[in-house]
C-alpha cells in the first residue's frame, strides 16, 4: 500500500529541495513535480516528492483522519 500524507513546506533551497513539516517532523522533499509551490504551502508528500499542492483545509483534515487511524501520532 502507497501512503501520500500532508507536508507544510517551511523552507525552499537549491535545485528544487525543500524541508517540509509532517506533523512537526522535518522531512527533505524534492519539489520537482510542483513547481508552483511555496513556503508555507501544504503538498501531499509520497516516497519524498511533493506530488500535488492542497489547501490548509484538506491537509488539516487528512492529518486528523490519520492520527484517528494511528498511522500519525
Amino acid at each position: 500500500m502507497c501512503l501520500a500524507v500532508p507536508a507544510e513546506i517551511t523552507e525552499i533551497g537549491e535545485n528544487s529541495r525543500a524541508q517540509v513539516s509532517i506533523a512537526g517532523t522535518v522531512r527533505e522533499a524534492c519539489l520537482d513535480l510542483v513547481p508552483e509551490a511555496k513556503v508555507g504551502d501544504w503538498v501531499l508528500l509520497h516516497a519524498g516528492f511533493a506530488i500535488q499542492v492542497l489547501d490548509a483545509e484538506a491537509a488539516a483534515e487528512t492529518l486528523e483522519l490519520l492520527r484517528e487511524g494511528g498511522v500519525l501520532g
